[in-house]
């Protein structure tokens, strides 16, 4: 299938540039012209594709080459930008970083070159004037396959300025696409693991994307850049589909014989129609401002499985949704709302009884917190026999990872990669039976696996492992 889906990747030679506000602007100016956007981010962050939604309407999706693997990067951004008239893609970090020791594997460029996009460099002018040549030129020329189709200023203090800037850029040969200067309303807060999710700030996030939106509409040539991204080359690949990943995805491999050996390869899909499930075979899923992090894809992998995904809202709701037969806790800030997720004990009653009856339960970092017996002193649902805290130390990067144990998302020997980002602590680190072996940055075996509970720090995309979706539900039909 051949797909030429209008796009952009709005990349930065380093974080703090203003990658953030011109994509988000970007995606809700073109938005308010009519035009149906597809939002997209680059990295397993969860904060920005919020923003991204509130500026499109349409649900922000991650793309993630160590997650997921290069091979789905096309695949899942033509799902995401179906019926779309154009997609704006969000990098992380520098252009060119990605996972540490890898190479270019997860970086903004590599996406870039496996979606054929055209690269908008957004350059942080604040502090040089003819130096941003240079700075230029070396993104331009560092990899050819990477094509840097234009260059938007940020920061920009002065016409003067913003003279200088455009003289020394000319020499480049890269187009200047968009000037803009600094505006209080359109920055956003920040506190310890990067920007307020917009679940937390509903109508203050309103605000600041509409603000983005007239900067980068006062500032950048709209048509200039619908331009460039409809010089995009066509992509030839299928588009993802969560009924037939979960159709064609196979068995769980062999059990592995140690933590650092690599599973064997799996056997070949089986053949025939999608799995079946019961009508009304509830998935309860997390939400709300406490739980805000999550993959759009998981849910509809559960639901290509045979279930019913209903959300609920840990903060507000005093019971599960009625005919609930497995529970999903995803991530976010139980940390920042312990009180609130105390004090509804009827909840974490009823989630207690559900995972020590043996319904299937999949928590990540914030679930996981949520499911032991405190959260920095508070009782919270008391499932697992480990306390939670806050710390001072920042735990963040991918990871390799093995299973340990049968559980009711993989079994033992099944490799996935993931991503942790948290400053918390979890005592023990792993039960009795552990979640996972991690390869990096040490050693250690982390996260516990009991009756039908999974509970882990690790971040992970099902869609990188279909089976996973296939597997919880059914575990949910028979548990």
């Amino acid at each position: 299938m051949t797909s030429s889906v209008p796009r952009l990747v709005i990349a930065a030679p380093s974080s703090g540039s203003g990658k953030t506000t011109v994509a988000t602007g970007l995606m809700a100016a073109f938005a308010a012209r009519g035009l149906v956007v597809s939002p997209h981010k680059v990295g397993p962050d969860y904060i920005d594709p919020g923003y991204h939604a509130l500026a499109t309407g349409r649900v922000g999706r991650n793309l993630d080459a160590y997650l997921c693997g290069p091979e789905l990067v096309g695949p899942l951004f033509l799902h995401g930008a179906l019926g779309c008239d154009l997609a704006v893609v969000e990098g992380v970090m520098g252009l060119y970083d990605g996972a540490a020791g890898e190479g270019e594997l997860a970086s903004t460029a590599q996406v870039a070159k496996l979606l054929r996009a055209p690269v908008v460099l957004v350059v942080d002018a604040s502090s040089q004037s003819r130096s941003v040549a240079a700075l230029v030129h070396g993104f331009v020329s560092w990899d050819p396959e990477v094509r840097v189709g234009g260059v938007i200023l940020n920061k920009v203090a002065s016409d003067r300025h913003e003279v200088l800037l455009r003289e020394a850029l000319e020499s480049v040969g890269v187009p200047v696409l968009g000037v803009l200067r600094r505006v209080s309303q359109v920055d956003t807060p920040s506190r310890h693991l990067g920007l307020v999710p917009v679940a937390e700030r509903r109508s203050a996030a309103v605000d600041a994307v509409a603000a983005m939106a007239a900067q980068v509409e006062a500032g950048c040539d709209l048509e200039a850049l619908l331009g460039l991204a409809r010089g995009a080359g066509a992509l030839s690949c299928a588009t993802w589909d969560a009924a037939e990943a979960v159709r064609v995805s196979p068995p769980p491999p062999l059990p592995v014989p140690s933590l650092g050996a690599a599973p064997p390869d799996p056997p070949s899909a089986p053949k025939g129609p999608r799995p079946q499930t019961p009508d009304g075979l509830v998935v309860a899923v997390a939400g709300g401002s406490a739980f805000t992090f999550s993959y759009a894809e998981h849910a509809e992998l559960l639901t290509a499985a045979g279930a019913e995904v209903v959300p609920f809202d840990p903060l507000r709701d005093e019971e599960l949704p009625d005919g609930t037969r497995g529970l999903v806790i995803g991530g976010g800030f139980p940390e920042v709302y312990a009180s609130e997720l105390s004090a509804n004990e009827p909840l974490r009653k009823a989630i207690s009884e559900l995972a020590l009856g043996g319904s299937p339960v999949a928590a990540e970092c914030a679930g996981l917190l949520y499911l032991c017996r405190e959260l920095d002193g508070l009782p919270m649902c008391g499932v697992l026999d480990a306390d939670a805290r806050m710390s001072e130390r920042l735990t963040l990067g991918y990871r390799d990872a093995v299973a340990v144990s049968d559980s009711s998302l993989v079994g033992a020997g099944v490799r996935m990669r993931g991503h942790e980002f948290h400053r918390t602590v979890v005592e023990p680190g792993a039960g009795a039976a552990p979640a996972w072996g991690v390869r990096a940055p040490v050693r250690r075996v982390e996260g516990f696996v009991q009756q039908g509970v999974h509970a882990s720090y690790l971040h992970t995309h099902w869609a990188s492992q279909p089976g996973v979706a296939r597997r919880f539900v059914e575990r949910c039909r028979t548990s």
